[in-house]
């Protein structure tokens, strides 16, 4: 490396030797400041999200830190009941936090995504229907499971038996089960970044749905399919095996939480709302 070369190099890695402290002093800041910590505490109790608390500490307090410094104040206190008491303030009170680079790497890559940042307005607003989200959920062991999917503005619920987790199993029976519905109810599916959905674009040739991926670590950008899969769990507590699970049962819970009125809907179920998109296209193909 000539001198000129080595000029240029030095500063750099300087700056980057910076930026690695200055992150190791936010890490350690949340510890050190008393109050900082005392507000930190006080929503935690109150059940206050991680991401609510930083975003309350940025706009309300002018206090900026780190999404990663609030998990690392929780999961890093000694043993005791300080520790066991916020992480029973989570949503997921899991006693281990689990790294998130490994999750990364085994969950894998999927080529070509499509990110939810190109989800048109519309979708985001809920003022259009046909826009669905999707996911799994785990049974005993994560060695069964069966797939979630609703649409965001009616919050009519699919529900898809699967054999197996795989991205071919996956895809087939997802489109095979959205295929049921009308097309003009088919347009996107927000999904996480699962594997199972690797096989996307040859998802989107049979249902014409383009998928779009959520941002890594992000389930609030699924809230509709987050908050169904609460429901779901009343009737299939965790730790449930799916594997020998028949159609019909969950062909019965599904038609019994679309039959159940949500406060969100004026009290209407989801499957009445779904039915008067229908009858509405229907008129509109007639009138055509």
């Amino acid at each position: 490396m000539g001198a000129g070369a080595r000029a240029r190099a030095f500063p750099a890695h300087s700056k980057a030797r910076e930026r690695q402290r200055d992150a190791h002093r936010k890490e350690l800041r949340l510890g050190a400041d008393d109050e900082l910590k005392a507000l930190v505490l006080l929503k935690l109790r109150l059940f206050w999200s991680p991401k609510q608390i930083l975003n309350w500490l940025k706009t309300d307090m002018n206090t900026d830190i780190s999404y990663e410094t609030i998990y690392q104040f929780i999961y890093l206190q000694g043993r005791g009941e300080l520790k066991k008491e916020l992480i029973t303030c989570l949503r997921q009170r899991k006693p281990r936090r689990q790294n998130r680079k490994a999750l990364t790497e085994k969950r894998g890559v999927t080529r070509n995504m499509i990110s939810i940042a190109q989800r048109p307005a519309e979708v985001a607003d809920r003022t259009v229907p046909s826009h669905w989200e999707g996911d799994l959920i785990m049974g005993k062991d994560h060695t069964s499971a069966f797939g979630t999917i609703v649409e965001r503005q009616t919050r009519y619920l699919l529900l898809v038996k699967l054999e197996a987790k795989d991205a071919k199993t996956a895809r087939k029976a997802f489109a095979k089960k959205l295929r049921e519905l009308p097309e003009s109810l088919r347009k996107t599916l927000t999904y996480d970044r699962g594997k199972e959905m690797a096989d996307h674009a040859k998802f989107t040739i049979p249902t014409g749905m383009k998928v779009l991926f959520c941002d890594p670590q992000s389930p609030w950008q699924r809230r509709t399919n987050e908050n169904t899969n609460e429901l779901l769990r009343q009737f299939f507590p965790k730790g449930t095996a799916f594997t020998d699970m028949k159609a019909d049962t969950l062909e019965w819970v599904q038609e019994t939480l679309n039959e159940r009125p949500r406060e969100t809907l004026g009290y209407k179920t989801p499957k009445f709302a779904l039915n008067k998109l229908i009858s509405e296209d229907q008129k509109i193909a007639l009138a055509g």
